[in-house]
């Protein structure tokens, strides 16, 4: 069922502090930036209330103690399907990969930041074997918005100064190198040279979320984001156009492609030129589901930083199984989360499994290339 329009309940994300989803359990925290000097920020959004979330599938049967994941959709355990989930800023600039822990990630962003550079974040169900995740990087504003659309716990090593007003909301639960927890959340390791060598783990998570007194449990009424396939179905877009390789020109310096492996049913991830990895496994990341999803966008200043639009909807694509189409998305609150349209204005169903969403500037879209 289509979720109601709210095109004109939300301001342009330009540059202000929300007050709107609270999540409770939540300390007031000091901040330090990345950037020395702030600018004046003005204040010009607009406090939203979150609807009552819908529930992502019909409801099935699971066994005793098992559950359709939030994430994935896939048979997860209560235990660690109810579980918060934990977000995680990580390094993708050259120096940095591959990185260790992310194959574990049901959800992957890829966003540009200054310098031409894109930046991921990882959004982890179960993480509780890892003990080595990053490397962990700084925030900037609009990943603050996507994570929060899980109710993630959001873990990053600093933020650009244009982030510092929305990690500052009482309902961000956040957990950053910069704070005067650090030290029991992330840890610097010898193989890399600074900044490029910061790394959490499950263990270090869980003394961040002891020492601030943080939820691991979704608030009341929550089930989840995406809509997913019914169980034992498959969404294949058999009116879609063929989607065997997408190159996302789009991000300059690692000149991402996904392949897509017919046998597997899966997509491949590409990037500087060879497959990305996981250090920890030494395997090629693969996923089910790509959203590539255009935002407008202005400069923040002359040093590059982007203020990304993430609440004004726009188009995009959905690709899954080897096929693509064309798609919109909306929000259904400033912290709510995204809806994604198809042209029947149906809203779509991802199969189950992992998922990557780029998140692409709208005077680059001639760069993506889907054949």
């Amino acid at each position: 069922m289509k979720r109601k329009n709210i095109k004109n309940t939300a301001v342009i994300l330009t540059i202000a502090c929300v007050c709107a989803l609270t999540v409770p359990g939540c300390r007031k925290k000091e901040k330090e930036t990345e950037t020395p000097q702030e600018p004046t920020i003005q204040t010009s959004r607009e406090a939203t209330e979150t609807p009552e979330v819908l529930p992502t599938e019909t409801e099935r049967p699971y066994p005793e103690g098992m559950m359709g994941s939030y994430l994935s959709g896939e048979q997860v355990a209560q235990e660690k399907g109810l579980r918060r989930p934990l977000a995680v800023m990580l390094n993708n600039i050259r120096d940095a990969v591959p990185q260790t822990g992310i194959a574990k990630a049901d959800v992957v962003y890829e966003a540009p930041v200054e310098g031409n550079i894109t930046r991921l974040m990882g959004i982890f169900e179960d993480y509780d074997d890892l003990e080595k995740i990053g490397s962990v990087r700084s925030c900037r504003e609009y990943y603050v918005f996507f994570a929060q659309e899980f109710e993630a716990l959001y873990a990053h090593y600093g933020q650009a100064v244009y982030a510092k007003p929305f990690l500052e909301e009482d309902f961000i639960q956040n957990l950053s190198g910069l704070e005067k927890y650090s030290k029991d959340i992330f840890y610097r390791t010898t193989d890399r040279v600074a900044p490029h060598n910061a790394y959490t783990s499950f263990e270090g998570i869980q003394r961040g979320i002891a020492d601030y007194g943080y939820d691991q449990e979704h608030s009341k009424g929550y089930h989840g984001h995406y809509v997913f396939a019914d169980m034992g179905t498959e969404e294949t877009l058999e009116n879609g156009s063929a989607a065997s390789m997408v190159r996302l020109g789009c991000y300059a310096t690692n000149q991402p492609w996904f392949e897509y492996d017919q046998e597997s049913g899966k997509y491949k991830r590409f990037q500087y030129g060879g497959p990305q990895i996981d250090d920890a496994t030494g395997e090629q990341l693969t996923y089910d589901n790509l959203i590539i999803q255009y935002h407008g966008y202005e400069p923040y200043d002359q040093n590059g930083y982007l203020n990304i639009d993430v609440l004004h909807g726009k188009k995009g694509k959905y690709i899954t199984r080897g096929k693509a189409v064309d798609i919109r998305w909306e929000k259904d609150a400033v912290w709510g989360v995204t809806h994604y349209y198809d042209e029947n204005e149906q809203e779509i169903h991802l199969n189950r499994g992992k998922t990557w969403v780029a998140v692409v500037l709208d005077d680059k879209t001639d760069s993506i290339s889907i054949e």
